[in-house]
């Protein structure tokens, strides 16, 4: 008795298992999703790259504002140069402190340049759109959990007793180390605005499927009778079985398919090459209808 082959999933298709801690949601509209909250650590690199930024920024606006008083001076009028180059100064200071991660949050990708670059991005924890009010919310509270308490120990803390300081060192650990003592590794902000942190990674386009199930299966020709037995409904169930390929849910569905169009398994067929060329020529058909006007739902709809 000829062993049947066993069939490599395409790496197109391949499921990749989530690290990390996931959580499920349900949007307003009912949709049932899965995200992985970002770690600590890929938090912590975001924001030291959003310091950076910050920094670099605040340092070119200060290298430009120096010339601009190097320029006035030329020309005799320092005075007056002075009190507007200062006025940018700190304009751009407070645009950067203040404003700087609520706006990049406010764009429809949820994240600042360094949550971009770590692959992190500011989400809703109820699933539904992330409001201009909870993105204020959140980076309000940032003041209260580290510049307030930051500035106070730079700026004041010469003039303080050691016990005044310690007592600012203590409140900035209780919230620098808060993400660390709640499952969903949520800052005070994050409790406050109802939002967390997740991972959002670049993803590439998936091939067209019908590509790559098309390829080295021309050995399956089905007829008209048996690719009309199913219409554009089961086309996209099938394009989603094809795209997880679980091997337990292809040999089921499979062996439904054959059934159904009295296909006749060979003793090297696999299922997923099986899956794959019908897939393929049952687009095709369905598309080929489409262009004679007919669209055909799925299989209840007869001619």
């Amino acid at each position: 008795m000829a062993r049947r082959r066993r069939d490599p999933a395409p790496t197109s298709a391949a499921v990749v298992q989530p690290k990390g801690q996931v959580r499920e949601m349900v949007t307003p509209e009912g949709v049932d999703l899965q995200v992985e909250l970002a770690d600590v650590g890929a938090r912590a690199g975001a924001l030291l790259l959003d310091g950076l930024i910050i920094a670099g920024s605040m340092i070119a606006a200060t290298l430009v504002c120096v010339g601009l008083l190097f320029a006035a001076a030329a020309g005799g009028a320092v005075e007056k140069a002075f009190s507007f180059v200062g006025a940018a100064w700190l304009t751009v200071a407070f645009v950067l402190r203040n404003l700087y991660f609520t706006l990049f949050e406010m764009t429809p990708k949820g994240a600042t340049p360094g949550k971009r670059i770590v692959g992190l991005r500011v989400a809703a924890r109820n699933g539904g759109r992330l409001t201009a009010d909870a993105i204020f919310a959140r980076n309000a509270m940032r003041e209260l959990e580290l510049y307030l308490p930051l500035s106070f120990l730079l700026v004041e803390g010469r003039n303080l007793d050691a016990w005044s300081n310690l007592a600012g060192l203590i409140w900035c650990g209780v919230f620098v180390v808060f993400p660390l003592f709640n499952r969903d590794r949520l800052r005070v902000g994050d409790l406050a605005a109802g939002t967390w942190v997740v991972r959002a990674p670049r993803r590439k386009l998936a091939p067209d499927l019908s590509y790559d199930a098309g390829a080295g299966h021309a050995r399956f020709a089905f007829t008209t009778a048996q690719l009309d037995a199913y219409g554009v409904k089961e086309l996209q169930v099938l394009e989603g079985v094809l795209r997880r390929y679980e091997r337990k849910t292809l040999t089921a569905v499979a062996g439904r398919i054959r059934d159904k169009v009295g296909w006749p398994a060979g003793p090297d067929e696999s299922d997923g090459e099986f899956l794959g060329a019908y897939y393929a020529a049952l687009r095709g058909r369905l598309e080929s209808r489409l262009l004679l006007g007919r669209r055909r739902l799925d299989k209840h709809d007869k001619d």
